[in-house]
């Protein structure tokens, strides 16, 4: 499964790529539109726009077409296409919704409590929402779609204006139980994404689940490898680890605070703090 993110901080430009995407036969059912709305008024332009485009069918885990969630900690979000809820975290309180229809609390279906568990990833998506960005999610099994998808968010959205000519490359070491993982060149889709994935997912295998990325040659990533590193943390949490960056370039950087990426990461300045923060060598931690 490729999942690209798209962050905006517009809610216009949001909806001009939402709406792109749609011209460029990216199916309805792997979009996943999330914006914030104080008021119903962003609700109502919305379920306007998209209820008719995005009718038909719900799953047991998502929004019908265009919803309005109650988001514990943010406030209202106007949600658009299927899948919605389960992305923040909220498939019980959006399983079921009919479409067009507002999601609001109520006796026999009360809103979630901050402390309700969620899908690692949702801190995400819910940290973007707080700082009034607005997303556009893709996610698909075909390399094609993802590809369209992927080019249309690394335009639209918050992205690294240059690219690197060189192919992502990693090399792994083990450091006080750590699994330190080098990379350089670039994270992208096709490329980088599946590289970091299968990396990822053979240490986590292995038992190594405390995993710290280096980042500092990494000189371009885009809406894909941004997915990707969300996935990649949720993937570890999910086994019992966790996953940490360290020497984040300028570009990177920048990157990951206007997404807000850093406020999910725990990023450190160099090895040894970053070693140093998980504590003491796990007892049997693989090699």
């Amino acid at each position: 499964m490729e999942t690209c993110i798209g962050v905006y901080v517009s809610r216009t430009t949001a909806e001009e790529a939402v709406n792109e995407l749609l011209k460029k036969s990216v199916p309805k059912e792997s979009i996943v539109f999330l914006t914030r709305s104080d008021t119903e008024a962003t609700f109502r332009d919305l379920d306007s726009a998209y209820a008719g485009i995005f009718a038909g069918g719900a799953t047991g885990l998502g929004v019908a077409a265009v919803a309005l969630l109650a988001v514990p900690g943010i406030g209202q979000v106007a949600a658009v296409g299927l899948g919605a809820a389960a992305l923040l975290g909220l498939a019980g309180a959006g399983a079921g919704a009919a479409v067009g229809k507002a999601l609001v609390a109520t006796p026999e279906r009360p809103a979630p409590t901050p402390g309700e568990e969620c899908a690692e990833d949702a801190a995400f998506f819910r940290d973007v929402l707080k700082q009034n960005r607005s997303l556009v999610v893709v996610r698909t099994e075909s390399p094609e779609i993802a590809k369209t998808a992927s080019e249309i968010l690394d335009r639209t959205g918050i992205g690294m204006e240059s690219r690197t000519t060189i192919r992502m490359r990693c090399t792994s070491r083990q450091v006080d139980g750590v699994t330190i993982l080098d990379i350089v060149g670039r994270i992208t889709l096709g490329e980088g994404n599946v590289l970091l994935r299968d990396i990822v997912r053979e240490h986590i295998e292995k038992g190594n689940n405390r995993l710290l990325i280096n980042l500092e040659e990494v000189e371009y990533v885009d809406s894909s490898g941004v997915g990707e590193l969300v996935s990649s943390f949720t993937k570890t949490r999910k086994a019992g680890g966790h996953i940490k960056l360290m020497k984040l370039n300028k570009k990177v950087r920048e990157l990951l605070e206007a997404t807000h990426l850093d406020r999910v990461f725990e990023i450190h300045h160099d090895e040894a703090s970053a070693i140093k923060s998980f504590g003491e060598k796990a007892a049997g931690a693989g090699s």
